[in-house]
């Protein structure tokens, strides 16, 4: 694995994409995040995605100029894949493949799609990869705030020479700054290992661990005779409070922060609850991320219709949990307009496209 590298916000700036044609496919959360702050910064973004879409219009809503994707593609300079990974294959291949050509750079948010080989870029078109560490949400209210996130940044191949202008990894640079992300900090990496170490964190901590744990802790809770509410207010709400503070302080400083009874049942309980057996599931995991089972398994299941996953999404909201969650949440109604914006939430039968 290569050593990382941190470039900083003096040696960042948007420069090299101030009059060059950017076009963004897809306007999901991270695609709105990327559109809003690259115009604020000062680069002249173009929306693409499906005639009558609820993006597009939401796009066009925000004062953005709109077209088929196809159609703007040709005229880029730099091309930003902002759809989720399992609709990458089919719009590569459908609406922009047939009308890339040498000298022009594709930019992807994440890099499984290149990684795994569901996207082939041909040669002599750079492939370029600026990935936010946090949801497009955070992205976009930092960059408001004159702050950022950091990002990851990684160049699988330069583009053809001949045109002039800025190269893939100038260009690359430039994306990373106009998203206020230089602010903070910008780590060189490779799209492998950004799409595997991404993958694994979501699987074995921030999503798949993170929530089967805390929901393994509000059933047993329940199953003891302990009322719902006060299990999920004790298992599940309390996680922000803490996260929040490993965030901003790091392991020592959370611990400071927390009771010493809170401190020493973390480390009586933390061995019994991570042991060689967690940790043998997590090298599995990991195994499976990095021989591309995990993305061969999800691919053929949207390219089938999702079938598996839209049963897991139905299964999951059903959960007695979602009830607590709603008369907890409802204790605090500012916590919608905070959290969501107001936008709406996919239902739990069709998988979110951020189209």
């Amino acid at each position: 694995m290569n050593d990382t590298q941190t470039l900083m916000e003096q040696a960042c700036t948007a420069e090299a994409l101030l009059a060059r044609r950017v076009v963004l496919v897809g306007y999901g959360n991270q695609g709105r995040a990327h559109a809003l702050n690259l115009r604020d910064s000062g680069i002249q973004v173009t929306v693409t995605g499906r005639t009558g879409s609820t993006a597009r219009s939401r796009a066009q809503r925000d004062g953005f100029q709109t077209s088929d994707t196809d159609r703007a593609v040709a005229g880029a300079d730099l091309v930003i894949m902002a759809l989720p990974d399992e609709v990458h294959a089919e719009v590569w291949k459908s609406a922009v493949a047939p009308h890339v050509k040498p000298g022009q750079t594709i930019g992807f948010i994440h890099g499984s799609s290149v990684h795994f080989g569901l996207v082939r870029i041909p040669e002599g078109v750079g492939a370029v990869l600026v990935a936010p560490k946090g949801p497009g949400t955070t992205l976009r209210e930092r960059f408001v705030q004159g702050q950022g996130i950091p990002a990851l940044l990684a160049v699988a191949q330069e583009r053809a020479p001949g045109a002039g202008g800025p190269t893939s990894h100038e260009l690359a640079r430039a994306w990373a700054a106009g998203l206020g992300c230089a602010r903070a900090g910008i780590v060189r990496t490779t799209f492998g290992d950004e799409a595997e170490t991404d993958l694994f964190g979501e699987q074995a901590v921030l999503c798949g661990g993170m929530m089967g744990l805390a929901q393994a802790a509000y059933e047993t809770l329940v199953e003891a005779g302990y009322p719902p509410l006060l299990a999920y207010m004790e298992c599940i709400h309390e996680i922000k409070q803490v996260a929040d503070l490993l965030y901003a302080r790091g392991p020592a400083g959370m611990r400071a922060a927390i009771s010493n009874t809170a401190e020493f049942g973390a480390y009586s309980a933390a061995p019994r609850m991570v042991d060689d057996a967690t940790k043998t599931a997590m090298r599995t995991l990991l195994k499976e991320i990095k021989d591309g089972t995990f993305s061969r398994a999800m691919q053929a299941d949207h390219d089938a219709g999702a079938p598996w996953f839209r049963a897991q999404r139905a299964m999951a909201s059903a959960h007695p949990m979602e009830q607590s969650s709603a008369d907890v949440r409802a204790l605090m109604p500012w916590l919608a307009a905070e959290t969501t914006g107001g936008a709406a939430q996919p239902s739990s039968d069709q998988p979110a496209r951020e189209t």
